[in-house]
């Protein structure tokens, strides 16, 4: 299953409107610009063109005192993170390279300040948990930083690993090939499978949110019609090396599907793909080229193939 995180993460998840239930009712007791952009996009349908919408986010931080390093370090962090949720929700997918990095190179008018974002930032698009990670908004930060004259050397290891990790299998590019094995003994590449599309779900047997997804792509009506018209395959592909539970729980998988493991756990050697959390689901186009990415919701994969298939 996903891991398990602090409560700080955990509050993260309920600030961010997460998967996790909590009664909590987290404030935000600042005003670094949030407050004035709740009220812009709640009458958003007043804004005149993209361009207004666009530079409106482009002045989400604006109240906020980048210089104030004191009192940057006191806010509540998850105020901040609040905030960073709903400006990273508001971000267009084309602006995000540009709003990204202009926000880092703000957060680097000292290393105490640009600690605190970084932080914030991860936890946000990066980490396993977050329903906003996404890499294509975490990349700008992380080359932000990694230009950063206030990082030492031993100090950009990190973000320089992260980095690699997140341009891995970018949406649009070619979904890195492995070898599989079956049961039987058998191996074969993912890029030889024959499909419009390829649903790649990394999983661990018996773990209770693999289940739960397992369930949703059996139950859905159009993946099921494309799995029997033969233009849709699902590989799960098991990561780890404990054989034994792996065959115990075959049955728990549709006949339909692949069902394998990584021998020798090559993926994972070689850093193929980020497997921090699991399950992780990639949709693969009939290229092997990646059309969603490191995802959890069968909900996504559905109305992106209901909306390539009305094309």
């Amino acid at each position: 299953m996903r891991y398990i995180v602090p409560l700080l993460i955990t509050l993260l998840l309920v600030g961010c409107g997460g998967r996790t239930k909590s009664n909590t009712n987290v404030e935000i007791s600042y005003e670094p610009g949030t407050r004035t952009m709740k009220r812009s996009v709640e009458n958003i349908a007043t804004i005149g063109s993209y361009e207004e919408y666009s530079d409106m986010i482009a002045h989400f931080w604006d109240d906020f005192d980048f210089e104030a390093e004191e009192r940057v370090i006191a806010y509540d962090t998850i105020d901040i993170i609040n905030a960073m949720c709903e400006y990273v929700s508001y971000i267009p997918s084309r602006d995000a390279d540009s709003l990204m990095r202009n926000l880092i190179r703000r957060a680097s008018h000292s290393r105490p300040v640009l600690n605190f974002f970084s932080m914030v930032t991860e936890m946000v698009l990066h980490d396993p948990n977050s329903p906003l990670r996404n890499d294509e908004y975490y990349i700008p930060v992380l080359e932000t930083l990694l230009e950063s004259p206030l990082l030492d050397e031993y100090e950009r290891i990190a973000p320089k690993y992260d980095l690699e990790i997140a341009r891995k299998n970018r949406i649009g590019t070619l979904a890195n090939d492995f070898v599989y094995t079956l049961a039987d003994g058998s191996s074969h590449r993912m890029h030889d499978i024959k499909a419009s599309y390829t649903i790649l779900m990394f999983s661990n047997p018996g773990c209770p949110m693999c289940r739960e997804i397992m369930e949703e792509i059996s139950s859905s009506p159009l993946l099921n019609e494309l799995t029997e018209r033969g233009d849709l395959r699902t590989i799960s592909l098991y990561p780890d090396e404990d054989l034994e539970a792996w065959y115990s729980h075959l049955d728990d998988m549709p006949a339909s599907w692949i069902k394998a493991y990584d021998k020798g756990t090559q993926i994972t050697v070689e850093r193929l793909y980020n497997l921090k959390a699991i399950p992780s689901l990639y949709l693969l186009d009939s290229q092997k080229r990646v059309i969603v990415k490191d995802g959890t919701s069968v909900a996504q994969i559905e109305n992106i193939i209901a909306y390539m298939e009305s094309l």
